[in-house]
């Protein structure tokens, strides 16, 4: 039997290109858009590379960012990016408009929150 292939990952947002932009910034993964459809009025948008899933994002009206570690709205689902450098890794994320959320649970990882809350870790690349 052939295992089906993951196609894409899918995260809800107020705002589809922004998030894209931002999750193209911090991955290098150009954004992708539809011909004939202006960014901000598209209801999703995708960030295609030929070797890895899709990462989407898709408009979703009165969107409740999610509360990390705990809380009223579970985290649901995280990203995790692998990085040489902790530190530089930090540096870039930050830079572009993650936030470094309060609590950190481990050495080897650093939590960050993206410009809407979505949790997502940076973690120190495996020899």
């Amino acid at each position: 039997m052939k295992f089906p292939r993951l196609h894409l990952v899918l995260l809800d947002c107020p705002d589809p290109f922004e998030l894209a932009k931002f999750y193209s910034a911090l991955t290098g993964i150009a954004v992708e858009t539809w011909p004939g459809y202006a960014p901000e009025d598209m209801q999703d948008i995708d960030l295609v590379h030929d070797s890895l899933p899709a990462l989407s994002f898709q408009r979703v009206e009165n969107y409740v960012a999610p509360t990390w570690p705990d809380g009223i709205m579970p985290k649901q689902m995280h990203l995790d990016f692998e990085v040489d450098d902790l530190d530089e890794g930090e540096r870039h994320v930050l830079s572009i408009g993650a936030r470094k959320a309060d609590y950190q649970p481990g050495e080897t990882f650093r939590v960050f929150l993206d410009p809407v809350g979505h949790p997502f870790c940076l973690i120190m690349k495996s020899d």
